[in-house]
């Protein structure tokens, strides 16, 4: 199997790639609160109302659906031993809504050897997602450690 490495990435900033979308059911939005989020604007339609208006996605949800999206958006995956390194900043700027459609804007900010670990680097990416509105909803930046090539 193919894979990118760190290699891949140097000089590419700047590249991007946008993901397939995804509809966010009500269901779903409700589910994952319950296990992870149980506030009653992400699980109480009816207390919803009084607090936002209405049903709203947790904000962990989304970056959780972000994080499926960039993965999936990947024609080739990254390098086993990719790991990430955590987040610089995460903003939710928008609601999810039951019924809006999302998906991931991509962009390569950067590539960095390391300077301690000559076998690796680190990229840093901007994941903007996106409702069918083309209206950001979620900023994130991200660091993950990527493996360089293996000698042939």
């Amino acid at each position: 199997m193919d894979y990118l490495y760190f290699d891949d990435f140097v000089g590419q900033a700047g590249q991007f790639t946008i993901s397939a979308p995804v509809e966010v059911s009500e269901a779903a939005m409700i589910e994952f609160a319950r296990q992870f989020d149980p506030q009653p604007m992400h699980v109480d339609p009816e207390a919803a109302q009084s607090i936002t208006g209405g049903l709203i996605a947790s904000g962990w949800h989304t970056a959780s659906l972000t994080m499926r999206l960039m993965l999936d958006s990947r024609t080739t995956p990254l390098a086993p031993g990719t790991l990430g390194l955590g987040f610089e900043s995460l903003k939710w700027l928008k609601p999810v809504r039951p019924g809006d459609v999302l998906r991931v804007h991509v962009e390569l900010l950067e590539a960095t050897p390391s300077a301690s670990k000559p076998d690796r680097g680190i990229i840093t990416n901007r994941m903007t997602t996106l409702n069918q509105h083309d209206e950001p909803v979620q900023v994130m930046i991200s660091k993950a450690i990527v493996p360089r090539r293996p000698p042939a």
